[in-house]
């Protein structure tokens, strides 16, 4: 009787093990998509203000291209 509990303990144990392991993998997964995604926003909101500045500088908007 406590040869089997006991027995029933340790799987449980090592089954609890490997759950906590691909719980802990995944989270670090998951937090290396969320920091590239964060650098991701960066870049693009670092873009976006380079190219309203651009536009908002005078005189480029009305000049011609060098092909005409």
């Amino acid at each position: 009787m406590n040869e089997d509990r006991l027995v029933d303990i340790e799987i449980r144990l090592a089954r609890q093990d490997d759950l906590l392991d691909t719980l802990n993998r995944t989270v670090f997964r998951q937090q290396q998509k969320i920091d590239e995604l964060e650098a991701l926003c960066s870049a693009l909101a670092r873009h976006i203000r380079e190219i309203r500045e651009a536009a908002a500088e005078p005189g480029q908007a009305n000049e011609k291209p060098p092909h005409y």
